[in-house]
């Protein structure tokens, strides 16, 4: 393996490539106390493991280590401190991530085995290009063909809810600005800007087993992800829903299987306030694409499925009282007053637990005018 070392202490290098050369397998190309020229000779030559120092003069390792993964994603990169073991945990780092000083040659030695077995581990996770699949709707997870993958280990939950962001707004430039105000509103600059270097430094290393389907592109003020080979059920759904043809009897089957992939609202389990908005702009279009279904049933004569999917509708919707409007149609035609009277009445609770209110003025007409009728008749 090919190593460079990089440290602002020139007997540190020194002490560390002497405790290196005692391993084999190992070849130390380089070592710099400069931190612009090592990452320059980094990015220059072909390297396997990068030995780094956490804190170097004008320069934060973490960061520079984000810096270097962006453009070299696949290079081992092992921090050197001579912080006690508990003050690493400022840090945010795994155990396997940083080495004390001085360093001991047995402790060099398993940092190498466990980068050799972590090589060998992702050539058998090799996917030869299957596609991934990930699910938004509900509980997010990952699958590859058909069969759910053991959930990612995150390090903290910011470094999820940033990947989730990331992965919200794919594609798109997010500015590094915009996930200090996200994420540490109240934090002072410097401190939040290495916390958000150090949570995408755990970003890119948890998702290295799947480093062929996202790419995270840094620039000077933020961040792009990109997805290669992923079935994202979000954007497949919606890309159906936005662009589907008429309902017919034809295409009905088509929209029932498209429909059942929204099982659940939007990263439903989260609790994250910037998935709100996208979580309703959802819920609209699932909402309009089942009242088109509904109606088409009705149009069609089909006033079970009519009435399964309008129920359907007020269980995801409770306040939509277009649905339960329908129902009591529905109910009204085949004779069932006691629906009629339940489906007004549990409208109304809704409504007046809600938001105080009692259901729109042409919907309580309707009833009080079916009511008088239907009590006409039965007298």
């Amino acid at each position: 393996m090919k190593v460079i070392l990089l440290d602002d202490e020139i007997i540190a290098l020194d002490y560390l490539e002497h405790q290196l050369m005692k391993i084999p397998e190992i070849e130390v190309i380089g070592k710099y106390s400069d931190p612009a020229l090592g990452k320059q000779e980094i990015l220059s030559h072909t390297v396997d493991i990068v030995f780094l120092d956490i804190q170097l003069p004008d320069a934060d390792g973490i960061q520079l280590a984000e810096e270097i993964l962006e453009i070299k994603p696949h290079l081992n990169i092992v921090f050197v401190t001579g912080y006690e073991a508990y003050a690493v945990k400022a840090f945010e780092l795994n155990a396997l991530d940083y080495i004390l000083k001085p360093v001991k040659t047995e402790r060099l030695l398993k940092t190498i085995q466990r980068i050799d077995h972590s090589k060998k581990s992702l050539n058998e996770l090799a996917m030869d290009h299957q596609l991934l699949q990930i699910k938004m709707f509900g509980q997010f997870s990952i699958s590859l063909n058909g069969q759910q993958l053991t959930p990612l280990r995150w390090r903290t939950t910011r470094a999820l809810e940033l990947f989730l962001y990331l992965l919200q707004n794919r594609g798109q430039f997010v500015r590094k600005s915009t996930l200090i105000e996200l994420l540490w509103p109240e934090y002072e600059p410097n401190r939040a800007y290495s916390l958000l270097y150090t949570i995408i430094y755990h970003i890119r290393k948890t998702l290295t087993p799947f480093e062929e389907y996202f790419t995270i592109s840094n620039s000077v003020d933020g961040y792009i992800l990109n997805l290669h080979n992923v079935l994202l059920d979000v954007g497949e759904w919606e890309s159906y829903i936005e662009s589907s043809p008429p309902i017919t009897k034809g295409t009905i089957n088509d929209y029932v299987k498209v429909m059942k992939v929204y099982r659940e609202d939007y990263l439903k389990e989260y609790d994250y306030w910037w998935a709100e908005s996208e979580r309703q702009r959802l819920k609209v279009l699932w909402l309009r694409a089942s009242f088109r279904m509904a109606e088409w049933y009705l149009a069609s004569n089909q006033q079970i499925k009519a009435t399964e999917k309008y129920l359907e509708i007020c269980h995801q919707h409770p306040i939509a009282e277009e649905a339960h409007f329908a129902l009591m149609k529905i109910f009204a035609s085949t004779q069932n007053s006691l629906a009629v009277h339940r489906q007004y009445r549990l409208l109304s609770s809704i409504l007046f637990d809600e938001f105080n209110e009692q259901p729109s003025t042409y919907i309580s007409e309707w009833y009080h005018q079916w009511k008088q009728e239907h009590e006409e008749q039965t007298t």
